[in-house]
């Protein structure tokens, strides 16, 4: 397995170019904390408080949201059709060059 790219743009709108390991379970949120980007993530990845609500930018195909993250965006505010809850988005090696902004915060 290897890492994979993806680009995360920040609320200041700075690119940081990452690496994420796709042999770890991580999701996407958990790869913005791992490099210090400001996701705050308070529920730790339940999909319980939008903290890590991103965009996705570039043409990746995430399926359809489950239950849990379409019902926290319902409620989240700054939601776009493009909206994701970070926690929620394994990853995997075909997210390579996935490109995403992380949503205002509150």
């Amino acid at each position: 397995m290897e890492d994979i790219n993806i680009t995360i743009i920040d609320r200041e709108g700075k690119e940081h170019k990452v690496l994420a390991p796709t042999d770890m379970n991580m999701n996407l949120m958990e790869v913005c904390k791992s490099y210090d980007l400001p996701v705050q993530a308070v529920c730790g990845g339940m999909a319980m408080c939008a903290t890590c609500q991103c965009y996705i930018i570039s043409d990746h195909d995430l399926g359809e949201r489950n239950d849990d993250e379409q019902a926290m965006l319902w409620e989240a505010s700054y939601v776009k059709d493009n909206s994701r809850l970070g926690c929620q988005i394994p990853i995997t090696e075909d997210l390579n060059g996935l490109v995403i902004e992380l949503a205002p915060e509150d």
